[in-house]
């Protein structure tokens, strides 16, 4: 006879705490000792829950696909075997994360500085920021927490006034003699390259590129310099706009066995998302804190919103962070992440 938690099961109720074989006991219906597509699915659906234990609506397309993945022998079956691969590397994962916190350039220079994004066309305060992080820090248990800063050095391509240090190229829509503040230009070299003009900004060692005063900064926590190079430009804490040199973000995090990335700081649409998109691509479920970020311009904005959920990562308010650290809320777009990074690891 089939298990009561098999029952149980049917309304949702099971501890993923337990271990596997009572989780696939209390999936398996017809006590075959592997699950079939319906079966799976009940699985998922008391698997994906928020805080109340309300269940997220899975996309058919994504529940076949993630059940495809663990039926390796694509039989129409997880076994026992598949079963064991899915447990360790994906439920386990889902129920008890391992989480960092990215803070990015909360600097001087973007709250009340040279780039003050007061004086973009979004008009939004970066010292909003401050309150919503210093609460995260304060209240939630992350596994680790990594403040990036823009450093740059005095000559570095982005700053207007140091255009005329570089040739621009012939294909540059806008000439050197034209430009002005946050046009692009395309500087000439071995391959053009293509370059948003900023004013001067987190130099070394100045005040600018000093971590905003009330900030709170934890014990422990992690410093990532990015822009270090004067002829690249880095936006995201993870590579230089070129991809040809990281920061060793990607392998600190990897090394903490960090499998969930909070995103959130200054600018939402240039640091923050560019950091959000690299940490999908290295492989991290992803999730931007959205009131704990303030950008340049609103439908950009709205774009790095977009392109986040379009890869799988989420938007998140503040006060739902606590819950997902915690593993009590649960999102199927992280989960179905996660089984896409275990198939492209186990088909490479």
């Amino acid at each position: 006879m089939c298990s009561r938690k098999s029952i149980e099961s049917s309304s949702g109720v099971f501890d993923f705490h337990q271990d596997m074989d009572a989780c696939l006991a209390a999936f398996d219906r017809n006590c075959d000792g592997q699950l079939d597509y319906p079966e799976f699915k009940e699985l998922t659906k008391a698997l994906f829950r928020d805080s109340s234990g309300n269940s997220y609506e899975v996309e058919e397309t994504i529940s076949q696909n993630t059940f495809d993945i663990f039926d390796k022998n694509s039989d129409g079956q997880i076994d026992r075997e598949e079963f064991s691969f899915c447990w360790h590397k994906w439920i386990k994962t889902i129920v008890k994360p391992m989480s960092a916190l990215l803070i990015i350039d909360v600097q001087n220079d973007f709250i009340c500085g040279t780039l003050d994004i007061r004086n973009c066309s979004a008009k939004q305060n970066g010292e909003d920021v401050i309150g919503p992080i210093n609460d995260l820090l304060e209240t939630v248990d992350f596994d680790a927490v990594f403040y990036s800063y823009d450093w740059h050095p005095e000559d570095h391509v982005s700053f207007i006034d140091n255009i005329h240090l570089r040739k621009v190229h012939e294909s540059s829509p806008i000439k050197a003699e034209e430009a002005k503040v946050f046009d692009t230009v395309i500087f000439d070299g071995e391959r053009p390259m293509s370059q948003r003009l900023w004013p001067r900004h987190c130099v070394q060692n100045t005040w600018g590129s000093e971590l905003y005063k009330d900030l709170k900064v934890v014990k422990d926590a992690q410093k990532i310099y990015k822009g270090t190079n004067p002829e690249i430009d880095s936006y995201s804490a993870f590579w230089d706009n070129s991809k040809l040199t990281d920061t060793k973000m990607e392998s600190q995090l990897k090394r903490r066995n960090i499998t969930d990335v909070y995103v959130c700081g200054i600018a939402y649409d240039v640091c923050v998302g560019a950091t959000a998109l690299d940490a999908i691509q290295s492989g991290f479920r992803t999730i931007l804190v959205d009131d704990c970020c303030r950008g340049v311009d609103v439908s950009d904005i709205e774009r790095t919103k977009d392109n986040v959920v379009e890869n799988y990562g989420v938007v998140v308010s503040s006060c739902q962070v606590a819950d997902m650290v915690k593993g009590l809320d649960r999102r199927p777009e992280l989960g179905y992440k996660l089984a896409l990074n275990l198939k492209k690891s186990s088909t490479s």
